[in-house]
């Protein structure tokens, strides 16, 4: 991935930011009178002084799901987002990638509504803190959400609407547990590049190597250690895991091209591939044999875990890939690129991919299976989140479409629900969808 610089950060609030809705809308809340509102449409709620969530029941009687109010702004949403899909630029590292890509793409049938939206909470300030690392989202329940927000992770009750933070990086973090290769003095000020929260374990990467172990369960921090000291020390994503035996694990993927792989028994390392280029995202096997190997290479890569030896190099993409995510059948998976395309592959014939999904705007920076392996989610960098009925051959689509950059989506391991960060610096948010199920066989006992 690109090194990190003041440029990027500006160029991600330059080209991705709502400033003509944010305009009119300061102007609008400026110029209201607070006594006279009706909280039920109202998106601004004057007496906790912050902008109200959207309920599902407020969306179904016409309220915008972001409570954006375009009936009193100067644009109309049909036409912004006609403005956005003409004028956002996608961020690429090959020129022009994204042209070629787009003519293999499966023509998919849109419409579908496998997931209905439940509510917008505005409370929830989602946040980025590298414009192309997007996993900043992890459900452990239907209800509890981990997500980052400026220096602080935190958990979003859906059910009791409220939050807390678990984790503050602005300050001094040192382990409370003595742990051998665990630095016991620390980090201060992380910026946080990556998250992952899988049961009771919390792992949180930094720009410099910085990888932060929590047990939620238990009080302080666990364990810190730093990946490398490389000047490229970027953490760009960790997958956390739990072995044949039962014993839990992560790896991380670091901008110096090493995998590494921890042993969360025994806070260890307990092993280290090194690749020919930055390594941007991995995702094990369902059986813990293989790891897909995506980054600042068009290629991919299929290796196996326990030496990281190239199984098959995956081509067809023609820029740089951030995503990659298993099916739990272990036969197929998917890999996410700036080409803006998504790709998937079936381990039975791995010389070409079997379907490629197109985006609307830009790079897919993020992809999730549901556990029971029906749906796949893709996330572009912002507005759109695609969810395909795999069941269909993926030939069947819903398209999510909102405003503001995505920060991560996560489904719920029951596959319930499906969350979806969203950071901007007006409309920022937590999106939740609950799963759409068919009970139309009840009628026949009516």
């Amino acid at each position: 991935m690109s090194h990190y610089q003041a440029e990027d950060a500006e160029y991600m609030a330059d080209e991705y930011e709502m400033e003509d809705v944010d305009d009119d809308m300061d102007d609008e809340l400026r110029g209201r009178d607070n006594g006279g509102s009706d909280s039920d449409v109202d998106e601004y709620d004057a007496m906790n002084n912050k902008m109200a969530d959207t309920t599902a029941s407020q969306a179904k009687r016409g309220k915008d799901i972001q409570g954006i109010p375009w009936e009193r702004l100067s644009i109309t949403r049909e036409k912004y987002r006609q403005t956005r899909l003409e004028q956002y630029k996608n961020y690429e590292n090959i020129p022009q990638s994204g042209q070629g890509a787009e003519k293999e793409c499966k023509i998919t049938k849109k419409g579908g509504l496998f997931y209905e939206f439940r509510r917008n909470s505005r409370s929830v300030r989602s946040t980025i803190h590298h414009f192309q690392l997007r996993n900043l989202v992890w459900a452990t329940s239907k209800h509890d959400v981990y997500l980052m927000s400026h220096f602080s992770v935190i958990h979003w009750s859906s059910l009791a609407c409220n939050k807390s933070e678990v984790l503050n990086v602005s300050g001094h973090v040192a382990p409370c547990e003595k742990h051998p290769g665990s630095l016991l003095e620390g980090f201060t000020q992380t910026q946080v590049s990556t998250l992952a929260v899988k049961d009771n374990l919390l792992v949180a990467g930094g720009f410099q190597g910085e990888l932060i172990c929590k047990n939620l369960d238990r009080p302080g921090v666990s364990f810190c250690s730093r990946t490398t000291y490389d000047e490229n020390a970027i953490t760009n994503a960790v997958d956390i895991y739990k072995t044949a035996s039962g014993a839990v694990h992560f790896t991380a993927s670091n901008n110096d091209c090493g995998v590494r792989d921890f042993d969360m028994e025994k806070f260890q390392l307990s092993n280290h591939f090194h690749f020919p280029w930055p390594v941007n995202h991995t995702s094990l096997s369902p059986d813990g044999k293989l790891v897909i190997i995506v980054g600042d290479n068009p290629d991919c890569m299929l290796v196996d875990s326990r030496n990281g030896k190239t199984i098959a190099p995956l081509r067809g993409h023609s820029d740089f890939s951030f995503a990659s995510a298993w099916h739990p059948d272990g036969l197929t998976f998917a890999t996410g690129n700036q080409d803006k395309t998504c790709r998937i592959w079936d381990m039975r014939n791995l010389s070409e991919s079997v379907a490629a999904l197109k985006g609307n705007l830009g790079a897919i920076r993020s992809i999730r299976y549901s556990s029971d392996g029906r749906f796949m989610a893709m996330a572009e960098p912002a507005d759109f989140v695609h969810v395909f009925d795999v069941k269909s051959g993926y030939d069947k689509e819903q398209e999510i479409d909102f405003f503001g950059e995505i920060s991560g989506i996560s489904y719920s391991p029951d596959t319930e629900s499906l969350f979806i960060g969203v950071w901007d610096r007006t409309y920022g948010s937590l999106l939740e969808f609950g799963r759409r199920r068919d009970y139309s066989y009840l009628d026949a006992l009516i």
